[in-house]
C-alpha cells in the first residue's frame, strides 16, 4: 500500500506488511479496525483512569498494561487503517497542526 520511504511511518508500513498479509486485502479489514481502534482507546482510558483518574482502586486495571503501552496499541491500529485506505498520515497530521495552530490564532468570538 502507501510504502514510501520519505514518509516518517515506512519502517512501521513495511513491518505491518509482514504482519497482515493475509488480512489487508479482505473486505472486513478496515471494519475489525475501526472496531480495534475504539476497544484500544477504551483500554487506556481504563488503564489511565485506574492510575491518576477516578477509579484508583480498580486493581485489574492496574494488572493489565499501562495506559502508555495501551497508546502503542492505539497508534498501531491508527498506522494499520491509515495503511489499508492509502492515507498519508504526514499530510494529515500537518493539517490537524495547521488547524489547532489556527485555533489558538485565531479563537471563535
Amino acid at each position: 500500500m502507501a510504502k514510501k520511504q520519505s514518509s516518517p511511518f515506512g519502517k512501521y508500513f513495511k513491518k505491518l506488511d509482514s504482519i497482515d498479509t493475509d488480512l489487508k486485502g479482505s473486505e472486513e479489514f478496515g471494519s475489525i479496525l475501526i472496531l480495534s481502534l475504539v476497544e484500544e482507546v477504551g483500554e487506556m482510558a481504563r488503564a489511565y483512569l485506574a492510575k491518576h483518574g477516578r477509579k484508583p482502586t480498580n486493581i485489574s486495571a492496574q494488572r493489565d498494561e499501562t495506559y502508555q503501552q495501551e497508546l502503542g496499541d492505539i497508534l498501531l491500529a491508527i498506522l494499520r487503517f491509515a495503511r489499508i485506505k492509502n492515507i498519508n498520515l504526514d499530510q494529515r497530521i500537518m493539517y490537524s497542526l495547521r488547524k489547532i495552530e489556527k485555533r489558538k490564532n485565531q479563537p471563535k468570538q
